[in-house]
C-alpha cells in the first residue's frame, strides 16, 4: 500500500480519539432524548432527525478544531473566526426547521418541532466544543419544556385533547 494512503488515514487529530467518541456519541444521545419526545408524540422530526442534527453539528465543531490547529500552525497570517461556525449552524438548522413548519386552515403546525431541531443543533454545538454542562442543562431543560409543559398545557385546558395523542 502506498505511503500516501497510509498517511491519509493515520493523521493526528488535535483531540484524542476518546474525546472525539465522547463528543460524537454524547451529541447523538442528548439530541436523541429531545427527538424521542418528539417521535413519541408523532411529530414530523423525531428521534433520528434530532440525533443527526446534533451529530452533524458536533462533527462541524471538531472539523473546525482540526482546521484551526493544522492550518494556523506556524502561519501567523492565517486567522479563523469561530463565530462563523455558530452562524453557519444556525442558518442551516433554520432552513431545516422552516421545512417542518406549515400553515393550514388558519393553524400553524410544526413550530415546536422546528424549535426542537434548533435546540438539538445547540446541544450538538455544545458537545462538539466540550461544553458538557451547557449540553446537559440544555437537554434537561428541553425535555422539561417539551414533556412536562405539554402535560401542564393539557391539564390547565390551554390545549385540547390528550397529551399522549398529540402529533402532526
Amino acid at each position: 500500500m502506498p505511503q500516501s494512503l497510509i498517511d491519509e488515514f493515520t493523521f493526528e487529530f488535535p483531540l484524542p480519539i476518546e474525546i472525539l467518541l465522547l463528543r460524537t456519541i454524547g451529541a447523538a444521545v442528548l439530541c436523541g432524548v429531545i427527538g424521542l419526545e418528539r417521535g413519541v408524540h408523532n411529530n414530523p422530526a423525531g428521534l433520528r432527525t434530532n440525533m443527526l442534527v446534533g451529530l452533524a453539528v458536533s462533527t462541524f465543531c471538531m472539523i473546525t478544531f482540526y482546521m484551526m490547529e493544522t492550518m494556523t500552525a506556524g502561519n501567523n497570517a492565517m486567522q479563523f473566526d469561530p463565530i462563523r461556525l455558530v452562524e453557519a449552524v444556525t442558518a442551516g438548522i433554520t432552513f431545516l426547521a422552516a421545512g417542518v413548519i406549515v400553515f393550514t386552515k388558519g393553524d400553524v403546525k410544526g413550530l415546536t418541532t422546528g424549535a426542537s431541531m434548533w435546540l438539538s443543533g445547540a446541544i450538538g454545538l455544545a458537545c462538539g466544543l466540550g461544553l458538557w454542562s451547557v449540553a446537559l442543562l440544555a437537554s434537561f431543560a428541553g425535555v422539561v419544556i417539551l414533556w412536562v409543559l405539554r402535560h401542564v398545557q393539557y391539564k390547565t385546558g390551554l390545549k385540547d385533547g390528550d397529551p399522549s395523542a398529540d402529533g402532526k
